[in-house]
């Protein structure tokens, strides 16, 4: 049973599209399994740039049956427009599905999303404002609407009046913004209705069958560990788990059935929002790292934080996700520096901590304790063998590879598909 996952090891951001992209061509299925289009992987092919918010990322090899699992939230025009814009560009979108237990992300969500964060002031989380945390609220409120709900329209319509009354309520007398109006959503649901009747499945016995086929899973996770609502920089995370051991959930296929477990993780670290961040540079080095290495949000354009490599989160991904591999992205935006560093301790209040405490105020407190690499100035954007990496930077892989106690098997050394190191087969 063939079953691969690549989550986010990191604040994400770390490049998981382009790994999944570069692997999915030996996939039967590709899966997302939770959050929703506050994620936003970036494929780059033949130097044309592609951007997928809830498509998986697999969806430009043909060969993949593309799944959006139950445990994601959907904008269903979100979803359509994808669909379009790879259509236009003379993709095919049939092998392009979505769970019926997926929750759809309604406009009130959107509304409420926006109004709350503005509540907050300075005080705020630093939402992308999709409305992704209310429509999972309402899932776990039990008063959610799934993507197969659509398929029984008279039904939708009816307990929609039921919900939005209560909706407008909160949006005019708590929030003090404008109400979304009933038939407007009706209008343009019974639109996604109709576009995506024939893309709604029951997800989970199809991909039961294919394990028992012996076919090629490839699950991709959104966000990273750090975001995590239970295990990240708590509050500020996003509200899903994006963890291998999310799968279960997020698409109804046990965690122990994973073979391989993939940590994608930058050569060093970036974070979009607020929240903690130990080893965050805000200085002209920091800048230099956004500048070079594009670190602007594809999903909304956002300036990213940018710092050196944290082991401690590198280890912590390792302990919570059982992973096998990583794949260290962005290697290359490193070369020009005169050293590199990585964090390999925290300084807390007096106290050295080797892991990461579970308190935001306590975090925002540490100092970084680094460990100093020299750098190097060679090219290596076009190198395909790690023994022709320059020695420092082979010295700087191979330091953080025994800290963290799990193979970097593949190494990204450039924003197109083929620009990568394999120093051990990912399909082993």
């Amino acid at each position: 049973m063939p079953v691969y996952v690549v989550v986010g090891s990191q604040w994400g951001d770390e490049g998981k599209g382009k790994v999944v992209d570069a692997l999915a061509d030996k996939a039967d299925y590709v899966v997302r399994f939770q959050g929703g289009n506050n994620a936003g992987h970036t494929v780059i092919v033949s130097g044309e740039k592609f951007v997928l918010h809830l498509l998986p990322s697999g969806v430009l090899h043909k060969n993949a049956q593309c799944i959006i699992g139950n445990g994601v939230v959907v904008d269903a025009g979100v979803l359509l427009h994808e669909l379009h814009e790879l259509e236009k560009r003379g993709f095919s979108t049939e092998h392009v599905f979505v769970s019926d237990r997926a929750h759809l992300i309604m406009p009130y969500h959107i509304a409420l999303d926006k109004a709350k964060e503005s509540a907050r002031g300075e005080e705020k989380i630093g939402t992308t404002g999709r409305g992704i945390g209310p429509c999972y609220v309402d899932k776990y409120d039990r008063v959610g609407f799934r993507v197969g709900d659509l398929l029984d329209f008279a039904t939708f319509k009816e307990n929609l009046k039921k919900q939005l009354d209560w909706k407008n309520k909160i949006l005019t007398q708590l929030y003090q913004v404008e109400a979304v109006y009933y038939e407007q959503i009706v209008e343009e649901f019974a639109i996604y209705a109709e576009k995506l009747k024939n893309r709604i499945i029951d997800a989970t016995p199809i991909l039961h069958k294919a394990l028992e086929e012996n076919k090629t899973l490839f699950f991709e996770g959104a966000q990273a560990l750090m975001l995590d609502i239970d295990h990240g920089t708590y509050p500020f995370v996003t509200s899903s788990s994006p963890t291998v051991g999310a799968i279960a959930s997020g698409a109804g296929v046990p965690a122990q059935k994973v073979n391989r477990a993939i940590g994608v993780s930058k050569a060093y670290t970036t974070r979009v929002g607020e929240g903690p961040f130990v080893t965050e540079l805000k200085d002209a080095l920091g800048e230099h790292i956004r500048q070079k290495g594009g670190e602007f949000g594809s999903t909304t354009g956002r300036p990213r934080r940018t710092g050196w490599l944290d082991l401690l989160v590198a280890k912590y991904a390792v302990q919570i996700n059982g992973l096998t591999d990583f794949a260290m992205t962005k290697l290359d935006v490193l070369t020009g520096l005169d050293e590199v560093k990585v964090c390999v301790a925290y300084q807390i209040d007096g106290k050295t901590y080797d892991y990461i405490p579970s308190s935001a105020h306590l975090l925002a407190k540490a100092e970084p304790i680094y460990k100093t690499f020299a750098g190097w100035q060679e090219d290596i954007s076009k190198i395909t063998r790690f023994e022709d990496l320059p020695k420092t930077c082979q010295d700087y892989v191979l330091f953080v590879e025994e800290q963290v106690g799990v193979s970097i098997s593949m190494i990204s050394v450039g924003a197109e598909r083929t620009q990568n190191i394999y120093r051990k087969s990912l399909w082993a």
